[in-house]
């Protein structure tokens, strides 16, 4: 199966939730603010379902997130696609990297990184390692143009971690599951993603996604993070942490509540009757300039 790019000329983005859990408040915000920049630029909305790592999936998830956004009226353009029959995808890339000497095999520990303060120091790089039972990390070194920097749609430039930018990444783990960063800029080139509208916990990651873009010889995407929902600083909503279900009996005061996160303004009480006539409000008014520019908001 070829590695191919989908020539899209409009706008095209996309909601990528993994199946861990119910959406909660935390996911909405990701959820909508990807749907408004969308739809306001008359793009496509796409829903991704990102389950290639099995031991943290919860059985029913993946459906039960889809009822959810149906019914916050968030509904997406084409199929769903799922990571798990992305497969042949990813190892097309894999064997290409091998084929181009830009991976190899590490035997490296979590445990043996912590001790050299958490940056993997290439200890791997030139042992010719077996890529059986090993993980697999892309040589950053060989890159004509190591990230250091990058502009995002909301937040500004955004400068990296100097002593991370040429830390060479696990692109396939020991298990053998993919990594994040190789499987969602594969799945983001395939869908012919033009921005990415995400959490802003996932700015640490975007160095790397466009290392991978840069290997591929593709344009990256544009990149929108948005502020996270915390309880306390530092401290945001997850499924990991337990955050609660949105409620999807009465959608209503959840997603103005969300649309208020957002700085967006409110419609009046005509245009409150349903989700879908205050998506249609919203997406006539939506403002990137009102969203707040601050990586985490408390609730």
């Amino acid at each position: 199966m070829e590695f191919y790019l989908s020539q899209f000329t409009s706008y095209i983005g996309r909601f990528a939730p993994s199946p861990s859990g119910p959406l909660h408040f935390g996911s909405l915000i990701a959820a909508l603010g990807s749907y408004l920049q969308a739809k306001s630029q008359h793009g496509k909305w796409l829903v991704r379902i990102e389950d290639i790592d099995p031991p943290r999936e919860v059985a029913g998830a993946s459906e039960d997130i889809l009822k959810t956004l149906a019914a916050y009226g968030l509904n997406w353009d084409n199929s769903v696609v799922y990571q798990s029959q992305q497969s042949a995808f990813y190892e097309n890339v894999l064997a290409r990297f091998d084929q181009q000497q830009l991976s190899y095999a590490c035997t490296c520990t979590r445990r043996m990184i912590k001790q050299q303060n958490g940056l993997y120091l290439g200890t791997c790089r030139e042992k010719k390692l077996s890529h059986n039972n090993n993980a697999l990390r892309i040589n950053v070194s060989k890159l004509s143009a190591p990230i250091r920097h990058f502009y995002d749609q909301l937040q500004g430039d955004i400068t990296l971690d100097k002593q991370f930018v040429n830390e060479d990444f696990i692109i396939k783990r020991k298990d053998g599951l993919y990594a994040y960063n190789l499987a969602v800029v594969i799945d983001d080139i395939n869908q012919g993603i033009t921005e990415i509208v995400r959490g802003a916990d996932l700015l640490p990651t975007t160095g790397k996604q466009l290392s991978l873009y840069q290997f591929l010889g593709k344009k990256a995407p544009t990149y929108l993070h948005l502020p996270l929902a915390v309880t306390e600083p530092g401290f945001k909503l997850s499924k990991q942490n337990h955050a609660l279900a949105i409620d999807k009996q009465n959608p209503i005061p959840t997603l103005l509540h969300a649309l208020s996160f957002l700085g967006q303004p409110l419609p009046g009480l005509a245009n409150r009757n349903s989700c879908s006539a205050i998506l249609k409000w919203s997406i006539e008014n939506w403002s990137l300039k009102n969203v707040p520019k601050q990586t985490e908001i408390l609730i």
